[in-house]
């Protein structure tokens, strides 16, 4: 009885560990999504497909699904869902017995619908920050025009209040970085991405995250997706 436990236990192990995982992770710009995804794949060994990359990967190569896309992009045009998921079926088909996680797509319903009629996604992380953490954190940014260094107010400011370390040149804050724009791009992300984390929900695919900052997050992401998988490398979390 014994030696059939264990073998048991070994079989369920190795079912865990040779498991392929479908994950998306989604979340507003400055939510930290990029640190938790690098940490996602350095722990767990998931292929990382970010959507933008792909597009500019396959522009650059000349590809036939590049040079649709490029069509578009040069006119300042949306991409159709059609050319976007030729471009995802693409690279998701190259690792049919991989896991991978998928960032930056699908931005739209109809995108999610065929995404999973083509792949199942089996889990889908949201970031849920709120719009003011992230809209203090942006806009303490502050920037060298000159030479593109980034520092910022309270986690890495400059020796001398707005000069740049290097030259004592004055620091900016980007337009991109004011509190009004910052506040724009997130309701236009809301209103664009709401239906989509919807479609999720009503699949009882959707686990959401909320914090601050991604250090309080990333204990709670890496608990979660090491009850699916095995990671590469465990740290125990409190």
């Amino acid at each position: 009885m014994l030696t059939r436990k264990l073998d048991i236990a070994v079989n369920q192990t190795v079912v865990m560990i040779t498991r392929v995982l479908r994950a998306i992770i989604m979340g507003p710009p400055g939510s930290g999504k990029g640190t938790i995804s690098e940490r996602i794949v350095k722990d767990f060994g998931l292929a990382h497909l970010s959507s933008g990359d792909m597009l500019r990967n396959n522009i650059l190569r000349g590809t036939d699904v590049g040079l649709e896309a490029k069509k578009y992009i040069d006119t300042g045009s949306l991409v159709p869902d059609e050319v976007m998921l030729e471009l995802i079926g693409d690279e998701l088909e190259k690792l049919k017995d991989s896991s991978w996680l998928l960032d930056g797509f699908p931005r739209t319903v109809p995108q999610a619908e065929a995404l999973f009629k083509l792949e199942p996604v089996e889990t889908v992380i949201n970031m849920n920050i709120p719009f003011e953490v992230i809209i203090n954190r942006i806009k303490g940014r502050r920037v060298h025009p000159a030479s593109g260094r980034v520092y910022h107010l309270e986690f890495n400011p400059p020796k001398v209040p707005n000069k740049d370390d290097v030259t004592g040149e004055a620091l900016i804050l980007r337009e991109d970085d004011k509190e009004e724009t910052v506040l724009a791009r997130l309701r236009h992300y809301q209103n664009l991405t709401e239906p989509v984390l919807e479609f999720y929900r009503n699949k009882g695919i959707l686990e959401q995250f909320t914090g601050k900052y991604s250090n309080e997050i990333w204990p709670h992401v890496h608990k979660f997706l090491a009850a699916k998988t095995v990671p590469l490398q465990y740290t125990e979390y409190k």
